[in-house]
C-alpha cells in the first residue's frame, strides 16, 4: 500500500512497545485490585507477572508513580496507592472540566472514521451491560476515553484527563461495580449522539451529566 506522496505503507500493525504493555498490564492488575491497595511489590515480582524486562517495567512503574498509583522508594520497594472512598469526589472533581473540553473538541474536530470508532466502543458497552460483565464495561469506557482524546484533538486536556479516567475505573472497580452499568451507558451514548452530530453544546452538557452521575455514585460511597 502507497500514501499520498508515494511511499510504501506497511499495512501490519506495529507490535506495542514493551513500555506499553508492562504499563497496560500494571494498569490493569491495580484498577482490578489484583495488586491491593497499599500492598508492597517488588520489581521483580512484576517482571515475573508481566514476563517482561527490567526496562520496560521501570518505565511502566516510572509512569504509574507520576499518576499517583504507585510509590517509588529506592531500596524499599514499590507501594500500591491505597484506595479511600471520599478521594473518588475529588477524582470526579477535577476530571469534569478536561471531560467537557474533551467533548466540545471532539463536537467540532471528528472525522466519520472516529464516528464508526464511537460505535464499536457503545456497542461493546451495551453488550457489557447486558452480561453485566463489569471488566467488559471498563475496558470499553477506556476504549471511549481514548476514542475521545483522539477526536478532541487536544493533548494537554486528554494528558490531563487520562489518569483521573484510570483512576476512576478503579473506584468503581472497588465500590459500583455491576451497580450503574446500564445508567453510565446511556450517558456515555447521549455524549456520543452530541460528538457525531458535531453539536459543542449538546456534547458538553452530556459531558457534565455524566460527571454528575459518577459524582453521585461517588458521594454515596463517601457516606456509606
Amino acid at each position: 500500500m502507497q500514501d499520498g506522496s508515494g511511499h510504501q505503507i506497511s499495512s501490519t500493525p506495529r507490535p506495542e512497545p514493551a513500555a506499553t504493555a508492562a504499563y497496560r498490564a500494571l494498569e490493569r492488575m491495580i484498577i482490578t485490585l489484583e495488586l491491593p491497595p497499599s500492598a508492597s511489590v517488588s520489581e521483580v515480582d512484576i517482571m515475573q507477572h508481566t514476563k517482561l524486562g527490567r526496562t520496560p517495567v521501570r518505565e511502566a512503574l516510572q509512569r504509574l508513580a507520576w499518576e499517583g498509583f504507585v510509590t517509588i522508594r529506592p531500596r524499599a520497594g514499590i507501594t500500591i496507592a491505597p484506595l479511600n472512598a471520599s478521594d473518588w469526589l475529588k477524582v470526579i472533581d477535577v476530571r469534569r472540566g478536561p471531560e467537557v473540553i474533551l467533548a466540545r473538541s471532539a463536537a467540532r474536530f471528528h472525522n466519520q472514521d472516529m464516528a464508526a470508532r464511537f460505535r464499536d466502543v457503545s456497542r461493546a458497552m451495551r453488550q457489557a451491560v447486558t452480561s453485566g460483565d463489569v471488566m467488559a464495561f471498563l475496558d470499553a469506557d477506556r476504549q471511549f476515553d481514548e476514542a475521545l482524546a483522539i477526536a478532541a484533538d487536544n493533548v494537554f486536556a486528554a494528558r490531563l484527563a487520562a489518569p483521573l479516567q484510570t483512576h476512576s475505573r478503579r473506584f468503581w472497580f472497588r465500590f459500583q461495580s455491576k451497580d450503574g452499568l446500564a445508567a453510565a451507558t446511556d450517558h456515555h451514548l447521549e455524549l456520543l449522539a452530541g460528538i457525531v452530530e458535531g453539536d459543542e453544546e449538546k456534547a458538553a452538557a452530556a459531558a457534565n451529566k455524566l460527571m454528575d452521575l459518577l459524582r453521585a455514585y461517588a458521594e454515596t460511597v463517601a457516606t456509606r
